[in-house]
Order: structure tokens, then sequence, then C-alpha cells
């Protein structure tokens, strides 16, 4: 008979941390349904390079979540190639600064379906289906959601929606799925082209932070996808938990 191996969707999983949890879980045994929105180069040759450590093992599914229909595709995708889906990792974030007064509602929109929305109706469709595998869900979170930062009201907001949903439906799909979360630190700074609090090249607030930093450094995505890895796979006695993988950061902030 075939080898039977463990499934993992995750989402926003072309590049950064996405893609450092990909090749983790992919290391580690796991099938992988790779989802993005725009990085469709990035996705590809992540794909080639897991495909040839083992053919057959990836499905790439391109999709922004902010189209509410996608999601539930996305998981029937997953079921419809592999017959499984055992793990659900929702990666994808969008991250950008919402000060009091100049925040829009298309703001509001945007970081709440990456950030909130775009989970649960993942996990809702992924439900039936991780039951039936005795699977889990991890969420990522961030160190925000419990600490909030200045002018990123609406992104700090939709984090600790994250948040509660974690520990809600930890409750909700026990005792067959487990659902947890890591809170991430300082891991990657934002690109030169984005719109976080580093995405200027900043190197004052970076080195602010960093004193902040009990541990005096930055994280790094493998780390973060080893955080992953464990909570999926070895930490069978545990829901409802956040990691934070954050050098200590929630001790001083």
């Amino acid at each position: 008979m075939p080898e039977t191996r463990s499934v993992a969707l995750v989402t926003g999983a072309a590049r950064r941390i996405g893609a450092a949890i990909v090749r983790r879980l992919h290391a580690a045994g796991h099938d992988i349904a790779l989802h993005y929105r725009g990085s469709a180069d990035a996705a590809q040759t992540l794909a080639a390079e897991l495909e040839t450590a083992r053919a057959g093992s990836v499905l790439l599914l391109q999709a922004d979540l902010a189209e509410f229909d996608r999601l539930p595709e996305l998981v029937a995708l997953t079921v419809g190639r592999f017959g499984r889906l055992d793990a659900l990792v929702n990666n994808a974030s969008t991250f950008e600064p919402t000060p009091i007064g100049d925040t829009t509602p298309a703001q509001w929109q945007r970081l709440f379906a990456s950030n909130a929305h775009a989970p649960f109706f993942l996990a809702q469709a992924a439900a039936p289906h991780l039951r039936h595998a005795g699977g889990a869900i991890v969420n990522l979170t961030d160190l925000y959601a419990e600490r909030p930062l200045r002018e990123h009201t609406v992104y700090c907001m939709a984090k600790a929606a994250l948040l509660a949903m974690t520990r809600s439906l930890a409750l909700e799909l026990a005792p067959q799925v487990r659902v947890n979360a890591v809170a991430p630190g300082a891991i990657l700074w934002p690109e030169p082209n984005g719109s976080g609090i580093s995405g200027d090249g900043c190197s004052a607030k970076q080195a602010q932070m960093l004193e902040r930093t009990p541990l005096g450094r930055t994280g790094t995505p493998e780390e973060v996808a080893e955080a992953v890895r464990w909570l999926l796979v070895d930490a069978r006695y545990s829901t409802g938990q956040v990691l934070h993988l954050d050098g200590g950061r929630m001790l001083s902030v």
C-alpha cells in the first residue's frame, strides 16, 4: 500500500516565515498545500525545491484570503488532492500602521481579512477533516495582540481577535483537534517597501526594540518554524496555548 503522510495547509507560505514553516514541516514528513497570494515566482521556486526532495508532495494554491468563497475552496482542493488534512497553519498576515484620525475602512477590512476573518473561516472549513485526522491548528499571532503597538490599533485588534479565536476554538474543537498559537517577536524586519514600523529601514527603532529584548537579538524564521512543528506534532497535551517566541520581550515591553 502507498505510504500515507500527514498533510498541512499553510497560508502565506511562499516567502519569509511562511516558507520556513513549509520547509520544516516538509522535512518532518508532511505533504504541503502551499498557499500564496501574489508571490507566484517564490511559490513556484519553493514548490520545485520540495518536489525535488519528494515528488508529489506539494499543492500550490493561489488565493486572495479577503475573498470569502476562496477559503472553503482552499480546504476542498487540499483534501481533493491528498485525501486528508491533518494541520492548518494560519500564517498569512497584513501589517500596516493605522493612526487614529487617519484610519480608513479599507485598512480595517484589509487587516481583519488576513489576521482574523480568513483564519476563522479556514478553521471552520477544515474542522471536519481535522477532527477525522485528530489534527491540529497553529495560528501565528503577535506580541502586539497583548501589548499594543502605538499607531497600529487595528492590527493589534485583529491579532487580539486571532488570539481569542485560538482559545475559543481550543474548547470548541476538543478533544479531537488541538488549537495553539505562536506569538513571534522580532524575527524579520519588514521589507523596505513595506509599511511596518521598520519599513523605512529605521535602524534606530530596530536598535531600541532589541534593547527591550532580554536575549538581545532577533529570532530566526527557522526557530518559528520549529515551534510550529512542535505544536503540531509533539505537543499532544497542549491546546489553547500561546508560545511567545519573542526573546523575552513580553517581560519588558
